[in-house]
């Protein structure tokens, strides 16, 4: 069949960047005391470390536990606001962006962009394609597109769906429903680029997307979810848009 791929829409986490293995508890703890510095640099009331470490911890654990029950999403800056307010701080919205960044600020430092990606993104908007986003998160987005834009990303993706904004998690077809109106896509031209089977690949696959899983070590060989695709990098991209839409044109049809 004849197709034209006209859009790319990534997974964050694993896919556009790398965290590698995540610990989560060092991972909270150092967030938890960037987070409590800031506080007391702005004067906000505070009890001792440990009962602000383990409040938070507390807050975080069952809401995300509530999220799988109801299947819906939530946004961490709301948590922020009301387990700020409980211990009596008076935060603008700037400051629980702020803080937000601080719990989630460990783990960006982790992170890892493959080299030459930035340049093949490029390459792919100089050629016409759509680029955007879709990621299962709780992180704001404001503080997601800050990290986007430190890694030099963040200009490429002009449709950014993130699930906290929208209050359903991947596979939900809302999720992907959100990302196609926005950028105007037809799903059949759009590959979708996931680490996930059932997230990624089923999701995309249930939008009628062209789904392309990033697997470097073979992990998912056999799964029964099925990907259209399977790369070990994402520089393999440049390749397959090629196989579909020839070398350097977007408007090139090739029979694949």
């Amino acid at each position: 069949m004849s197709k034209k791929i006209e859009a790319i829409f990534f997974d964050l986490g694993e896919t556009l960047i790398n965290f590698g293995q995540i610990h989560v508890n060092l991972l909270f703890d150092a967030g938890a005391r960037l987070a409590y510095d800031y506080l007391k640099k702005l004067g906000q009331p505070l009890p001792p470390m440990a009962i602000y470490r383990r409040k938070q911890s507390w807050a975080i654990k069952w809401t995300v536990l509530k999220s799988k029950l109801t299947r819906r999403e939530f946004n961490s800056l709301d948590l922020l606001a009301e387990t700020s307010s409980k211990l009596g701080q008076v935060l603008t919205r700037c400051q629980l962006l702020k803080l937000a960044g601080m719990f989630y600020e460990p783990l960006r430092q982790q992170a890892v962009v493959e080299d030459g990606v930035p340049n093949m993104l490029r390459k792919f908007a100089d050629d016409g394609l759509k680029l955007g986003i879709i990621s299962n998160t709780f992180v704001p987005g404001e503080v997601l597109d800050e990290h986007l834009a430190a890694e030099g990303l963040l200009e490429f993706f002009q449709t950014r769906i993130y699930s906290c904004n929208v209050g359903r998690r991947k596979p939900h077809p809302r999720i992907f429903a959100e990302a196609v109106q926005q950028a105007g896509l037809t799903p059949a031209r759009t590959l979708f680029v996931g680490d996930l089977l059932r997230q990624d690949i089923f999701g995309g696959n249930q939008a009628g997307m062209i789904s392309v899983l990033k697997d470097p070590v073979d992990r998912h060989v056999g799964a029964r979810i099925r990907p259209r695709h399977t790369i070990r990098g994402l520089l393999e991209l440049t390749e397959l848009v090629a196989r579909y839409n020839g070398p350097g044109r977007v408007g090139d049809q090739t029979e694949f």
